[in-house]
Formats: structure tokens, C-alpha cells, sequence
């Protein structure tokens, strides 16, 4: 199976399949992302602080151990997990601005950190050996995505999920109706951070290098961008969002030094036409419907 598996990923233009992975790993930080932002409504402009915890846990944790690659994740998500809940209990009492402001200056925080730190090699960024798996990095990558999607649609359509839009829409009201906002929030800072962590573990063993200086305060606001133009809440247009962000880079690498410039105006002339994003208020549960064409059951 893994000298399958190994033949397939080989045979495929090398290009081709690293904008292939480049978009796996987005989809995977940009879902994690919509649990913090779309779901519970926390802006958050620390993303790629968890995503560099990861990178770098998840490098260390192969360095250090050799653990086998999907126990390496799991670990590397939970860590990540772990510092979220730690940062979040302090700074998720603020909200809209506040946080956005708490969260920036997170991030910035471990990138510096990360700059100074000895065992990561500090500025000059670390290489990161082969992870210790027989399946190649494309198909693992192509796994996490899958189980990120099933994870997200199952949290948005479950009580938790239904706690953190009330939340959302109005945390006076969702206390008044008995739901514990902090706690909330705090979970689902962790989960989306733990996704996070997971896409960083993979991003350092894909490009085999990574430095501090990748994950600054432009990749955190990449991240947002594929969520709200995606939609905010909706799956499926989170997943959209992060493959139409990820790869236009690279299909508008022919126009050179202007490319920047059609890149941002693709973004303007998107949310002028479609503010509440590309499919904005759509989950998979209503796209499987209507491709059956059957109407959504409303909740009593």
C-alpha cells in the first residue's frame, strides 16, 4: 500500500502537487480559524502564532524522538491546544477590537520568541528531518483535510456548535439562557488552535525548513481573508475561500511584479459583490440537500 501510495504521489508534477499540499494545509488553518472567528465570533489576528507552535513543536518532536508521524500531530495539537486555554483564559474576557489587538500582540510575542530561542537555531530557522512514515506527506496531508472538514461540519451542526453562534449573535443572551460564555470560548479557541497546530506540524515537514520569520502578522491576515471571503460560519465557503487564496498567488505568477496588485483587487471586487463571503451561510448539510433537491428540515 505504501509503495502505492508512493508510485501515485511520484508520478505527479512536483509543481502541481506542492499547490496541491500549499492549499491542504490552508484549509486546514482557515477551518480552525472559522471555529474562532466564524462560529464563536472572536476576532482573532493570531492564528499563524499557533500555526509556529506547531511547526515548531511538531519539528522538535521528530528531532528529538522520532515518534511516528500521527502520534507526532496528535501531540503537536494537543501542546497547541494547551496554550491557547492558557492564553485565552486572560484575554478572551475582551472582545471584538481588544481581542484582536490581545491576540496580534500574541503572535508577535512567539514569533520574538522564536527568534531568541537556541533549540529551534533561533533567526537562522531549523531543518526539519523526513517524518517517520511509510505514507507520503501529499496523502497525509489529503487525511488531515478530510477529517478537518468532518470535524467542522460536525461541531457546527452539534450543541456546541449551536452555543458558540448564540454566543455570537448575542453573549448577554446566550448567559441569560444558561450558557457558560468563558468556558465556550475558551474550548473553542483550543480546538481551532489544536487544528492550527496540526497544519503547522505538517507545513514544517513539507518544506523540510521552516523560520520564524514565516509566520508574522501577513500570514495571520491570509488566514482571516480565506474565512471571510469564504463566508463566516459556513464550511464549505471556508474551504473555497482557502483554495481560491491559496493558489491564486501562484496562477497569477505570470503577471510578475503586478501581481500583488491584481491579487487585491480580486479580494475588493469579491466582497463588494458578495459581502457575506462566497458561500456565506452555506453548510454541507444544505449543499447535499439541494443536490438532492430536497429542502433543509427547519429546527423546532
Amino acid at each position: 500500500m505504501g509503495n502505492a501510495l508512493q508510485s501515485l504521489v511520484a508520478s505527479m508534477d512536483p509543481y502541481l502537487m506542492q499547490i496541491l499540499v500549499n492549499i491542504g494545509i490552508a484549509i486546514v488553518l482557515a477551518l480552525g480559524l472559522n471555529v474562532i472567528v466564524g462560529l464563536a465570533g472572536q476576532l482573532s489576528l493570531g492564528h499563524a502564532a499557533f500555526m509556529s507552535i506547531g511547526a515548531f513543536t511538531s519539528a522538535m518532536i521528530t528531532i528529538k524522538t522520532g515518534l511516528p508521524f500521527s502520534l507526532n500531530l496528535a501531540a503537536t495539537g494537543v501542546v497547541t491546544a494547551l496554550v491557547a486555554a492558557l492564553i485565552g483564559f486572560p484575554i478572551l474576557r475582551l472582545t471584538g477590537d481588544y481581542l484582536a489587538i490581545c491576540t496580534l500582540g500574541f503572535a508577535e510575542i512567539v514569533k520574538v520568541f522564536f527568534l531568541n530561542f537556541q533549540p529551534t537555531n533561533k533567526a537562522l530557522g531549523l531543518t526539519v528531518p523526513g517524518a517517520h512514515t511509510a505514507i507520503p506527506m501529499p496523502i497525509y496531508v489529503a487525511v488531515v483535510v478530510v477529517l478537518s472538514v468532518l470535524v467542522a461540519t460536525f461541531v457546527q451542526s452539534s450543541r456546541f456548535g449551536r452555543a458558540l453562534k448564540a454566543i455570537r449573535e448575542d453573549e448577554i443572551a446566550a448567559e441569560a439562557m444558561g450558557i457558560d460564555a468563558a468556558r465556550y470560548k475558551i474550548q473553542a479557541f483550543a480546538l481551532g488552535s489544536f487544528m492550527a497546530g496540526v497544519a503547522g506540524g505538517l507545513y514544517a515537514h513539507f518544506l523540510s525548513y521552516i523560520n520564524p520569520s514565516d509566520f508574522g502578522f501577513l500570514k495571520s491576515v491570509d488566514m482571516l481573508s480565506m474565512v471571510v471571503l469564504g463566508g463566516l460560519g459556513s464550511v464549505p465557503g471556508t474551504v473555497l475561500g482557502a483554495a481560491v487564496l491559496a493558489s491564486a498567488p501562484e496562477f497569477l505568477r505570470f503577471m510578475a511584479q503586478y501581481r500583488m496588485l491584481v491579487y487585491g483587487a480580486l479580494l475588493v471586487f469579491l466582497m463588494v459583490f458578495r459581502p457575506n463571503g462566497l458561500l456565506g451561510g452555506v453548510n454541507f448539510t444544505e449543499l447535499v440537500l439541494r443536490a438532492l433537491k430536497m429542502k433543509p428540515r427547519k429546527r423546532s
